[in-house]
Formats: structure tokens, C-alpha cells, sequence
């Protein structure tokens, strides 16, 4: 199996490639518009072909490349059933594995971030998108998000996972790069160690965060997997100056 951690720095999202070396076909998690071209190549000079591309949840802070890479190069757009995306060509449930080649993915809903966030365990790692992060957690004041909703999946489902489980989130502020199960449950600070819930929902009801500035653009857009919009203010074109360029913007 090939494995590869990208980055895409203006969202710091971090977006995993897997390879099946047998069939020669690819995986991409959480792929960002912005960085199609460079996620691309990467898998081509791997040797592989892309056949899909997956989301973990409906993105408030960048453009999913799923529906721009599907047009260039024909992979097909997996994301979770539960958000009911008709631009989707394979819905994923908890319970179903999703399979390519010798790759198995084990999807785990994971409410809390978003109500249709889902984690996706793989042998030894499990890429966890917003639910979890490395010593901390995704935001929940937003798209139907839940803190008593995300303090459950974290702490029932993600935590049950074997402590030696590496965790891969959707992103990093601070340039780490991988966890561990254990060292989430033992030093993540606001779901970590005996944190109740009601200090957890304390910690997120009172981060005050700003507004997203992103959002009012990147979830219709990404309700239709992936549409950067034509009315883009001049300070958010970064986010999707590389397609408004390409030929096939």
C-alpha cells in the first residue's frame, strides 16, 4: 500500500492518498481544489490512477476538488450517504466497508463537527477529518454541530479504537502531523483524560471563534461536491484562483 500525507497551506488541510499497488488505483481524502493540480501529479508520479475521491464532511473551509478531479481524470465522488449529496456516485455507511484493491476502509460516524461527519479507520491509522484533531477537536457552533453529539463520537467511538491507532486529522495549525489514540485520550485537552461532558460543552461553548470566513461560499459549494462561486469577493480568490484559471474552471 502507498501512503501519502499532503498539504494544502492556505486551509491547512491535510489531504491523504492511499495507492493499491496490485490494481494501480488511488484514494484521495479530503482533496482541496486548490491544490488539485499538485495532488495530482503526486499520484502520477506514483504511478497511479485516481478512482476516487472522499470526503469526511461537508467542508466550511475550502472547496472539495472531488467534482473538478472526476471531470479531469473520471474518478468518482464517494462522500457520506447521510448528507444526501446527489452529485455523489457511492454514499458511505457506518458499517459498509468501502473497498478498492486491497483497501478497506471502515467508515465511523462521527456527528459533532458537522451531523453527517464521518472518520474512516484503515489497519493501523484512522483519518479522522474535523471530529478529531492532534489535542483538539473541530469547532461545533455551525452546520447543525453538537457538542454533546461530538463529545459521544470522539469519546465512544474514536477513543475505543486501540491506543497504538495512529490518527491522521483533516488538519493542523501548529505543523504536526500524526497522533495516536492514546496520546489524544491521555493529553487532548478538551476531550482527553476524565473531561466530563459538561466541561467539554463548557470548553466549546465559550471559544469564541470568529465566523467562518469562508463558509457562506465553501458549503453551498460543496454541496454540489465541489463549485467554486462566480461571485467570489476579491480577498477570498486564493481559495479558487487555480481553477478560476484553468481551462476547465
Amino acid at each position: 500500500m502507498i501512503f501519502r500525507q499532503l498539504h494544502e497551506p492556505l486551509s491547512s488541510t491535510y489531504t491523504y492518498l492511499l495507492g493499491d499497488e496490485d490494481t494501480g488505483q488511488a484514494i484521495l481524502i479530503d482533496p482541496v481544489i486548490a491544490s488539485m493540480e499538485s495532488d495530482l501529479a503526486e499520484v502520477h508520479r506514483l504511478g497511479l490512477k485516481l478512482a476516487y475521491t472522499i470526503d469526511t464532511h461537508i467542508h466550511a473551509d475550502h472547496i472539495t476538488a472531488a467534482l473538478e478531479m472526476k471531470r479531469a481524470v473520471g474518478s468518482k465522488i464517494a462522500a457520506p450517504a447521510y448528507d444526501r449529496l446527489p452529485c455523489t456516485d457511492v454514499g458511505i455507511d457506518e458499517g459498509k466497508p468501502f473497498q478498492l484493491g486491497s483497501i478497506s476502509l471502515q467508515p465511523i460516524h462521527t456527528p459533532g463537527h458537522t451531523d453527517g461527519h464521518f472518520a474512516y479507520l484503515f489497519n493501523d491509522r484512522v483519518f479522522t477529518g474535523d471530529a478529531l484533531l492532534i489535542e483538539g477537536c473541530g469547532r461545533t457552533d455551525f452546520q447543525n454541530g453538537d457538542a454533546d453529539a461530538l463529545y459521544r463520537s470522539v469519546r465512544e467511538k474514536l477513543f475505543a479504537l486501540p491506543g497504538e491507532t495512529l490518527v491522521y486529522p483533516a488538519h493542523d495549525y501548529k505543523e504536526r502531523f500524526v497522533s495516536s489514540i492514546a496520546q489524544e485520550k491521555k493529553r487532548n485537552p478538551r476531550l482527553g483524560g476524565d473531561k466530563t461532558l459538561e466541561e467539554f460543552k463548557n470548553i466549546m461553548a465559550n471559544l469564541n471563534l470568529p465566523y467562518p470566513k469562508f463558509i457562506d461560499y465553501a458549503v453551498p459549494g460543496n454541496r454540489q461536491c465541489g463549485v467554486c462561486p462566480s461571485d467570489l469577493p476579491e480577498n477570498l480568490m486564493n481559495y479558487c484562483r487555480q481553477m478560476a484559471e484553468s481551462p476547465q474552471g
